[in-house]
Parts: structure tokens; C-alpha cells; sequence
């Protein structure tokens, strides 16, 4: 089994696989002790995260889709497979709002615009693992599936990813499979997908637009909430919509009396003891689409 370098505890993550399956957790514990509701504001002031291995382990088994709290918190979380058209305006927008985020990124993007994973290392925020090429699992093997993962891994760390790499793993088009969550858990990663996605990715040849992104973004407003965004524009578009609601979905986050919250708390022993895990809740399933990133 291989567990990303920089989130080794102390002894190796087991190949068990924890279920974390909703009713059977308690739903609703405070998240009073995670980590404050602004970035780092250089990587090189704060050491890698400590993560706790039972809190990470308690995160196998699941498409972790939502934080289990009543608390009014939601996290902001950003996929890049394109380009990172959009990243100069949505680093500023977190920055001025000091709120952290995850970026889930492909191995392929982080070879391409290596000066961006430094960029967002350099800013605070954490880093994900979204496969190396962005295919669709199931039509690849086991061992297939296991080269995007370590593949996507060695090219963050190489493009200098450093202590903002997380052992968080994001499917691409978030098409889970219990098989395949499993082959992700034994390499160290546990699989961290969306409450809810703005579809800011289809632009506006999609029919989206800034009004609509933001208000998917309120509409999915819940204690715990995940929301998904993406960095870049596909096809050779420049409209970068979810860069351009990012401000107006942080204000409407405040406005509602919610505050962001940083996922990489949740693998800290002081989580473990104010929420327990994160539960898996069903999201629609996109069509299958011709775009070379969509989820």
C-alpha cells in the first residue's frame, strides 16, 4: 500500500475499509475546534497539517459528500483540468475574504502550470488529488486506476504541492464506485466529493451564467455543505464563471450566517474530538459529456 509522503502517521494506514454510512453517526457535533475560517498566509509559515490516522480512516468507505454538523459552516472547493484561466481572480477573492479552500487538481494540469500549484500552496490553501488525465474509472482496470492516482500524486509533489498536499482524492465527474473508492483507500487517499456543484464549468455556451452559478451555490446552502467549483474555461472559452461568482457566493455565505471552514481540520486530532465524520449523501449524476473536465 503507498500513503501520500507528506500525511505519513505513525503507523501505516490500513487496508481495512471503514464505512461511514448516514443514520449510523451521530449527525449535528460542534465544529467549534477546527481550524479558523481564514488561509495560511504563506505555506512556508505552516508546517503539514497533522493529520490523525482515525480520522482519516474514518473517511474510507464513503463518497464523502457533506460534513456531518448542524453548525452553519460550509467548504469551498475548486477542480482545475483546463487551464487556470480563472485562478488569478478567484485566489484574490478568497484572499480578501480569508477564506480557505481545496483545490482538487489533475496530475496533467500540474505538469502544465506548475507556477499555479505553488501559487495556491503559497496562499494557504489545500491541495487535492483529481486523478492524473480526468478519465472515467470504470472504463479503466484496477491497475489502470491506481497509475492516475500515483501519477496525479507524483506531479503535485513534484510541481511543489509541499505541505499543502492532502490525502484527499476527488473522482473525476464524481463517478463513484464502492470498488473504487476502496482501491483509492488502500493507496492513502480517502475520497472527498460535493454537496453540490454551481455548473459554472459549462459556461456560457452551456446556458449558465454568473446569476445562475451563485444561486446553485445558495440554493445547496446547508450546515456542512460542500461546493464545487472550477478554475479554468475548456474549448478555448475565456468566461471563467465561477471565478466571477466567487465573490458574491462568499457574501451570500456570510450574509446567511455561515462560515468556511478549511476540510484539512478535519483530519487533525482536535476534529476527532468535535466531529466525528464526514457521511455520504446521494448527488445526481451528470450525463456523460464530451468536455475533458466537467466534474
Amino acid at each position: 500500500m503507498e500513503t501520500p509522503a507528506a500525511f505519513t502517521t505513525n503507523r501505516a494506514v490500513s487496508r481495512r475499509v471503514f464505512g461511514v454510512a448516514a443514520g449510523l453517526l451521530p449527525v449535528g457535533l460542534p465544529l467549534s475546534g477546527l481550524l479558523p475560517a481564514a488561509p495560511a498566509r504563506a505555506a512556508s509559515s505552516h508546517p503539514a497539517t497533522p493529520v490523525d490516522e482515525r480520522r482519516l480512516r474514518a473517511l474510507f468507505g464513503s463518497e464523502n459528500r457533506v460534513i456531518a454538523t448542524r453548525e452553519r459552516v460550509v467548504a469551498v472547493t475548486f477542480n482545475a483540468a483546463w487551464n487556470d484561466t480563472g485562478l488569478d481572480t478567484i485566489l484574490a477573492g478568497l484572499g480578501r475574504r480569508r477564506a480557505p479552500a481545496t483545490f482538487f487538481l489533475t496530475g496533467d494540469f500540474a505538469d502544465r502550470h506548475r507556477e499555479a500549484v505553488k501559487r495556491i500552496a503559497a496562499a494557504g490553501h489545500g491541495l487535492g488529488n483529481h486523478s492524473y488525465s480526468h478519465p472515467y474509472f470504470k472504463d479503466l482496470t484496477a491497475a489502470g486506476r491506481r497509475r492516475e492516482v500515483r501519477a496525479a500524486d507524483r506531479a503535485l509533489r513534484k510541481a511543489g504541492a509541499g505541505t499543502a498536499l492532502t490525502p484527499f482524492f476527488r473522482f473525476p465527474y464524481s463517478e463513484t464506485a464502492p470498488a473504487h473508492i476502496k482501491e483509492v483507500n488502500a493507496l492513502g487517499f480517502a475520497d472527498i466529493e460535493f454537496t453540490a456543484d454551481t455548473n459554472g464549468w459549462k459556461g456560457t455556451q452551456g446556458g449558465m451564467t454568473v446569476d445562475r452559478a451563485v444561486r446553485r451555490a445558495v440554493d445547496a446552502l446547508r450546515p456542512g455543505a460542500i461546493l464545487q467549483m472550477h478554475v479554468g474555461a475548456s474549448q478555448g472559452r475565456t468566461d471563467v464563471l465561477d471565478a466571477q461568482a466567487l465573490p458574491r457566493i462568499l457574501d451570500a455565505v456570510d450574509a446567511r450566517g455561515y462560515r468556511v471552514i478549511d476540510l484539512r481540520a478535519l483530519l487533525t486530532s482536535r476534529a476527532l474530538r468535535t466531529s466525528r465524520a464526514l457521511l455520504t449523501s446521494p448527488a445526481p449524476r451528470r450525463p456523460r459529456t464530451t468536455l475533458s473536465e466537467g466534474a
